[in-house]
């Protein structure tokens, strides 16, 4: 006799098997009078919850499979470790693939993931890869993207406000009277960049007197922001901003190292600076960093639940878009 399934209890109980699901997990999400219908149903049946189910697909192997911007990031090693967290407690394994915000090292990893027939997958993207996720979810791969939304809802999300944050960022740098504030940050192909970006403008924008310049880079990491701040030091002192937004904490710290190093430019007398993402070492930097705080772990923690629930629900699965409040964290670098 096959077992009863959740399809068999969603018939029985006239609901879709999503409902179903939320029933078993987060019934505060339903009706009382449907939850009611719905265990009236597991009753009858004698339907039994198993293990196997929240492991997404029978049939395939026990791991996740996350591809990350830039492992480097102490950002994405911290989801990372949340997801690792929330996976085990399903006796799941994580897979690590790093893109290194290259197109092509994506491409790469989703389809490995696709060939070692991964339970779901979990990705920060580069770029605009709606359709690749699509083919890889129709053949029944779920995936969930971290620290990113989609614009027409057609995939489960979990990610932070970071055009709050941007806008968090640099209302500070305006509130402590910075009028001539520098946003470095790149590629503009990272989304997170890009709303961090409109972030700042919307504050700016609030702010009569303050202007914005926009310094790119290729990369997010400590090496471009060196380069960045060498480039502030050769410019006269009276064209140099006296605030930079970097879009995240290592290339704050590469704008910070050059400027400490290389020139007499005290931080934040003559140069106020403001990261993003509030890694560990921000603190522990020479001047310690003011940032601009996300919930790496839980994010990661947070993805992997989503990513097991909408597997249990299956095609019904209604997609939810978490996000996540940014808070500001204010050091020695915007403090003096």
């Amino acid at each position: 006799m096959a077992a009863i399934s959740v399809r068999d209890v969603a018939a029985s109980a006239g609901v879709s098997v999503g409902t179903v699901s939320n029933v078993l997990n987060r019934p505060d999400k339903v009706s009382p009078s449907t939850v009611e219908r719905v265990q009236a149903a597991i009753s009858q049946l004698g339907f039994v919850r198993n293990d196997a189910a929240r492991q997404l697909r029978a049939g395939r192997s026990r791991s996740i499979g996350l591809v990350v911007l830039d492992v480097a990031n102490p950002f994405f090693t911290d989801v990372a470790r949340g997801a690792e967290d929330r996976a085990a407690e399903d006796g799941l394994t994580v897979l690590l693939g790093n893109s290194d915000e290259n197109p092509g090292r994506q491409s790469a990893y989703l389809d490995l993931f696709e060939e070692q027939r991964v339970h779901g997958v979990l990705i920060s993207p580069l770029g605009d890869v709606g359709d690749r996720l699509s083919r890889l979810r129709a053949r029944g791969t779920p995936t969930v993207l971290v620290d990113r939304e989609i614009a027409d809802r057609s995939f489960s999300s979990v990610a932070v406000d970071d055009v709050a944050g941007g806008y968090l960022a640099v209302s500070h740098l305006a509130a402590i009277g910075r009028t001539r504030i520098a946003f470095v940050g790149g590629p503009h192909s990272i989304r997170q960049v890009v709303d961090r970006l409109e972030g700042a403008r919307k504050a700016v924008a609030e702010h009569p007197g303050v202007v914005l310049e926009t310094i790119d880079t290729d990369s997010l990491s400590v090496l471009q922001g060196r380069s960045v701040g060498e480039k502030l030091l050769a410019r006269p002192a009276g064209e140099r901003p006296d605030a930079v937004f970097a879009a995240n904490d290592l290339l704050a710290m590469g704008v910070l190292q050059a400027l400490n190093m290389l020139g007499d430019v005290r931080i934040p007398r003559d140069i106020a600076l403001i990261g993003y993402d509030d890694i560990a070492f921000a603190s522990a930097a020479v001047v310690p960093l003011s940032s601009i705080r996300q919930p790496s772990a839980l994010i990661g923690y947070t993805a992997v639940d989503l990513l097991l629930r909408e597997a249990e629900g299956g095609e019904d699965f209604e997609h939810e878009q978490i996000q996540f409040q940014p808070e500001l964290i204010v050091r020695a670098s915007t403090a003096g």
